[in-house]
């Protein structure tokens, strides 16, 4: 009787041990997964107070999260490798769209960001938050690292040409975030000490030429009034005023949901895009603002451990690629609304109202999750690939 009971016994410890669960078989990271949910959820909750309570941009929105969730699930299907193998087809795509732009692009508030297929519209911009680390991440991959002068001049033409078709849209805002993230792959392979340092000399000489003939002039504007908002305050400087505002108005625990003046009685302007975050200040207080900021922590954190995991300098630069522009986006959403950065249009990541940035920020949690499935690193191994 105890040695059947053993038999019994071993057999359901080795059925147990032999089946891999749902989200395994899935590839989908558990411990990535969670902090996102949680992270959407809450965004809906801000959203629908910050939107006055609409249900009709609240039904919209959890339309946007499925369909991005959908994307989410999509991608981390996919091997590595496949990634690899149609990196630069999906660049080029991209680089095709934002030409498009320029002369079939859809105008909104004074920019044309949009392209228009009848029944949906969408920001090639967005895609090339994904599109960049990919291509960059194949082509450097691919060679010896550090790399040589001539591949890192493609590479940082890689870079700047799509992030000034962005920044023609006008767009500066995600013109940024893209560049950062081409400029993140480049340094994550071994950018040399030497070329950071011309780098950034080149960007000091750049500041008169780009403020003279590149900026536009509510941008120049924008960045003006950052230094003393004061000065217009019914004009340029509102927004900051504002966001500020409400964000001291939330002391330690808001004033509760729906009940933010600032929010709730329209002097908060684009509450529901760039300024959500000033909601949530306003109605949540700082513990609100902290509870969110531990998400992001633990999104961000799961993001840096599979990057370091990862079986291939390819799955490795891809994937810090991506958790470093999930960081920037973030960094200056929540600069701009505290006034410490100018005002440039971007969203607070996976909370702010918006269909194209929320399926590129899901896709890139499903790459992130297809390297994850694929890293299974032991202590030899890491030594070996990094």
């Amino acid at each position: 009787m105890s040695n059947d009971f053993q038999r019994v016994a071993q057999g359901s410890d080795r059925d147990f041990k032999g089946r891999p669960s749902l989200l395994r078989l899935l590839h989908i990271d558990p411990w990535l997964l969670l902090p996102l949910l949680v992270l959407c959820a809450a965004g809906l909750v801000v959203l629908y107070s910050a939107s006055g309570e609409s249900d009709a941009m609240l039904s919209a929105q959890i339309r946007n999260l499925l369909i991005a969730g959908a994307v989410l699930l999509v991608s981390a299907q996919f091997r590595v490798e496949f990634y690899r193998g149609v990196a630069p087809y999906i660049f080029l795509v991209t680089i095709a769209l934002l030409i498009a732009v320029a002369f079939f692009g859809v105008g909104v508030k004074g920019a044309q960001r949009w392209l228009s297929l009848g029944v949906i519209r969408f920001q090639p911009s967005e895609i090339m938050k994904v599109a960049m680390p990919l291509a960059l991440a194949w082509w450097l991959a691919k060679r010896p690292l550090p790399p040589s002068a001539k591949h890192l001049l493609i590479a940082f033409a890689m870079v700047f040409i799509p992030g000034l078709l962005i920044l023609q849209q006008p767009d500066l805002g995600t013109s940024l975030l893209v560049m950062a993230s081409g400029v993140a792959v480049i340094y994550m392979a071994g950018l040399p000490w030497r070329f950071i340092l011309a780098g950034a000399v080149a960007g000091i000489a750049a500041i008169v030429p780009v403020w003279q003939f590149v900026l536009q002039d509510y941008q120049k504007q924008r960045i003006l009034t950052l230094f003393d908002p004061e000065s217009d305050r019914l004009g340029a400087g509102w927004n900051i005023i504002q966001s500020k505002t409400a964000i001291g108005s939330g002391g330690w625990s808001g004033l509760g949901w729906t009940e933010g003046s600032q929010a709730q009685l329209k002097f908060l302007p684009e509450g529901h895009t760039d300024f959500i975050i000033a909601v949530l200040a306003e109605e949540f207080g700082f513990l609100g603002v902290l509870g969110l900021f531990l998400l992001y922590a633990a999104i961000l954190l799961r993001g840096l451990r599979i990057t370091w995991t990862a079986r291939s300098t390819f799955g490795r630069l891809l994937a810090g690629a991506l958790v470093i522009t999930f960081f920037f986006g973030l960094v200056v959403n929540l600069g701009m609304v505290s006034g410490v950065l100018p005002v440039v249009g971007v969203p607070l990541p996976l909370v702010s109202y918006g269909g194209t940035a929320m399926l590129s920020v899901m896709s890139s949690f499903g790459i992130l999750m297809a390297i994850a499935s694929e890293r299974s690193v032991t202590r030899t191994d890491q030594k070996e690939y990094l």
